[in-house]
């Protein structure tokens, strides 16, 4: 079955074919060229779609990245009410010994036994990644780091966000504390959409604390017109990687990678992926939300076929050579079996082409079907009987 779905700004073709496997193509790299810089994602703000997409969906060990995640949860607190910017945490001597000033790391020479306010220990974790600022966060919220991790887990899985799996505050070496650059440009829009206000934070360019001032090492900041954040990351497992935002032109675009060599390796190879962000990929949206793609047959049903519909807007990502070979096609386990609800998920709609990583997308019966009545059914049962399916 062949459908066409009218008004497409790209030129995609909709089969409507029931299928029990999915069928899953994993494209080639995408545009640009090879390049030091390993598990790269390009992400378009506003819509989340992807625009390129190098193993991207690889756990990686995030190093400094993940305490995206640390933020997130001390900012749901603050919203929640449960504390102010002026409470004030004490610094463990764990804290100050294997995360502070003697244990080498990142760190904002916060001293044993202080107390420190919720908003200086933020700023620190944000502009200078430090550790021992996201230790004593984690203690004070959930009274040991490693319940604050537990929350940290539980989070990631209701984001929805499949390859996360931390464990600790800080993002440092784990085999078992990974993340994906895409989930973690997940979580980066999520706090940029969710937190706008305190999202300036990531701008600024130092932070001052007991009298020591260091800088962010967000190398796109004052490098590239538009960049506003947001997280560094360097470990010996992960190298240096950087999850940076940018608005420019009203559109605002986000880049994850990890695995170069050096912090100069680096800010070039973020300053190239955000000028190709803006220049060379763009976004188009093949759906509108609850627009009808097609149709699902349902057996013995008060209705023959089910309307099928989009939960969201479906937006694809990808250079304009990508995008010209993109095909797409709806998938579903069928024909679907009554009763139906509408807005049950009975399909998906399956993008792929050339180049691009394969997508799908849920869609929902865009009408209530109930069970053919009794004679519909016996008569059904009868041809079936007679002349077999």
């Amino acid at each position: 079955m062949k459908r066409a779905l009218v008004g497409l700004a790209i030129a995609l073709v909709f089969l409507a074919s029931p299928a029990d496997a999915q069928r899953r193509r994993r494209a080639s790299a995408a545009p640009p060229a090879p390049i030091p810089a390993q598990h790269l994602v390009i992400m378009d703000a506003a819509s989340g779609a992807l625009l390129a997409c190098e193993n991207c969906e690889t756990p990686v060990p995030p190093a400094s990245m993940s305490k995206l995640m640390t933020v997130l949860l001390v900012l749901e607190a603050l919203q929640a009410g449960d504390i102010t910017l002026d409470t004030r945490y004490r610094v463990s001597e764990y804290a100050w010994r294997e995360h502070g000033a003697p244990s080498g790391g990142s760190h904002m020479f916060l001293p044993i036994n202080s107390e420190v306010s919720v908003r200086d220990l933020l700023r620190g974790a944000v502009i200078v990644s430090a550790n021992d600022a996201c230790v004593v966060l984690a203690e004070g919220l959930a009274g040991s780091e490693e319940a604050f991790v537990a929350r940290m887990n539980r989070r990631a899985q209701e984001l929805g966000l499949r390859s996360a799996r931390f464990r600790n505050a800080t993002g440092l070496d784990d085999p078992e504390h990974v993340v994906s650059t895409a989930d973690l440009a997940r979580i980066a829009r999520h706090l940029i959409l969710t937190y706008p206000d305190f999202y300036r934070t990531y701008s600024e360019r130092s932070f001052t604390y007991g009298n020591r001032t260091q800088e962010n090492r967000n190398p796109l900041l004052g490098a590239f017109e538009g960049a506003d954040g947001v997280k560094t990351g360097h470990t010996d497992e992960s190298g240096y990687g950087l999850v940076g935002s940018a608005v420019l032109n009203g559109q605002r675009r986000i880049i994850a990678f990890n695995g170069t060599n050096t912090m100069a390796q680096r800010r070039s190879e973020a300053i190239r992926l955000m000028r190709a962000a803006f220049h060379d990929y763009s976004v188009v949206q093949i759906a509108a939300a609850g627009e009808q793609v097609g149709e699902a047959e349902v057996w013995l049903g008060s209705r023959g076929r089910t309307p099928l519909v989009t939960q969201q807007a479906i937006v694809v990502g990808g250079t304009r050579a990508i995008q010209a070979g993109l095909s797409a096609h709806i998938v579903y386990n069928g024909p679907v079996h009554p009763p139906i609800q509408e807005g049950d998920v009975v399909a998906r709609l399956v993008v792929e082409g050339p180049g691009y990583t394969t997508q799908e997308f849920p869609l929902v019966a865009g009408r209530k079907v109930g069970r053919a009545n009794w004679f519909s059914r016996a008569w059904e049962g009868l041809r079936l009987t007679l002349f077999g399916g």
